[in-house]
């Protein structure tokens, strides 16, 4: 099948394309999912299973996840939904890992949900994953950077919509790298002591050393830190040639906009990077070259129109955040409008076995098969001139995508040296 033939949206029987398409009041919505909308009747709802941290220190990321997956719902339902079924949403606050396990639990038992999706937090990410591999049920990790979940961590039942770590810290290190900005520089560290952190210090400060940097101190940082006074004062003493962030959530919103308040020289990089953080700080606080899993300024026609939609509804842009759990969402809805189950082992076959998502970007994605990974583009992007930005969401222009358009898809990704993986079954 084409592609042209493959993102047409499907007709009722009797209807003609155009009363379809003023029916749903969604035709380019419709086109964009890429599957049929209807296939056949049914009563029954296909239940999600949402998990996301809506309080604590991830919860302003959570509250994107939440939209995100919300309009994904809605977009389809109105579409008239996946094999004649509407879909339902149930969406759950998981805070921490042992909250994490007691609402899987549930979602499976409780609430006989079709798959599990969503999760920030890594060390949340791996609690729900344990309990995907016990139920044998598909979960669809949609924001866990940590490598250890595609490696040592890995099951046959969790896929991979966020990036890993190796893909940021490669998207942004091979940037760099070629601007000679890493051989014979000192990098300072602040690293979350949580295991995200961990995993992204190991990962990070790895392709430093090897590619000639100098990481002379890191330091572990509490979560919910409210002053960094002591950390940039160790930092102006130290005079590093760069400081590197391995933060996340509140933690780099509160970082940022104490760091801009002393005025120190030394420029910012960083092993991570969400929009929502870098908003909260403002455009004021931030300078430098950072990397970008999606971002709204994308002007790939898809990627507008799924911002224009998203704007419509909650009036202001998705972040990265909620762009994952809406691709995430779209994806396992699109694996099982093609296998017409919603069987966990039918669709991680069709996933193992190479299929492409259409996932607004200006190339088509697919998951690794043998660690699960979504193997997608990144973006370099740079900070804006406070002046040059339109409104407070607008804070980065686009340098580049990693890997470029010539290169593999594989380039930014771990190696199976660098990350084993044998996946549990």
């Amino acid at each position: 099948m084409s592609r042209k033939e493959r993102d047409r949206p499907l007709a009722i029987p009797g209807m003609s394309r155009r009363q379809f398409l003023k029916t749903t009041a969604l035709g380019v919505t419709v086109a964009s999912w890429g599957f049929p909308a209807i296939v056949r009747a049914g009563a029954d709802t296909i239940k999600v299973g949402h998990l996301t941290p809506r309080t604590g220190f991830l919860g302003q990321l959570g509250a994107y996840a939440v939209m995100g997956a919300t309009l994904a719902v809605k977009e389809i339902n109105q579409a008239g939904g996946v094999l004649g079924r509407q879909v339902e949403l149930i969406s759950e606050d998981s805070v921490n890992p042992g909250v994490a396990v007691t609402k899987a639990q549930k979602l499976v038992e409780r609430d006989k949900v079709d798959f599990l999706i969503g999760e920030i937090s890594s060390a949340s990410g791996l609690a729900i994953a344990e309990q995907a591999l016990r139920y044998k049920k598909l979960y669809v990790n949609t924001g866990c950077n940590s490598d250890a979940l595609r490696g040592s961590n890995c099951n046959r039942y969790m896929f991979h919509v966020e990036g890993c770590n190796t893909m940021y810290t490669k998207t942004i290190g091979l940037w760099q790298k070629k601007q000679g900005l890493i051989k014979g520089a000192k990098w300072y560290m602040l690293t979350a002591d949580y295991a995200f952190g961990h995993d992204l210090y190991r990962v990070s400060s790895r392709f430093l050393k090897a590619n000639g940097g100098i990481v002379m101190h890191n330091d572990m940082v509490p979560t919910n830190t409210p002053d960094y006074s002591p950390y940039i004062i160790k930092i102006r003493r130290a005079k590093p040639d760069f400081v590197y962030i391995n933060l996340a959530g509140v933690d780099q919103t509160t970082f940022l906009k104490q760091y801009r308040e002393y005025g120190l020289p030394y420029p910012l990089a960083g092993g991570v990077m969400d929009t929502v953080p870098f908003w909260a700080a403002g455009i004021e606080s931030l300078s430098g070259y950072w990397q970008s899993l999606w971002y709204h300024g994308l002007q790939n026609p898809k990627s507008v129109a799924f911002t224009k939609r998203f704007i419509a509804e909650y009036g202001k842009p998705p972040d990265n955040q909620a762009w994952q759990d809406y691709t995430g969402i779209r994806i396992v809805l699109q694996a099982i409008a093609e296998t017409k189950s919603t069987e966990s082992a039918k669709l991680i076959e069709y996933f193992e076995k190479g299929a492409r998502f259409d996932i607004y970007k200006d190339r088509e994605a697919h998951f690794r098969d043998w660690d699960h990974q979504l193997l997608q583009e990144m973006y370099v992007v740079k900070v804006k001139d406070p002046s040059e930005a339109k409104d407070k969401w607008d804070i980065f222009e686009i340098v580049q995508p990693m890997p470029g358009p010539d290169d593999p898809l594989e380039l930014i990704q771990p190696t199976r040296e660098e990350n084993p993986c044998t996946l549990k079954a």
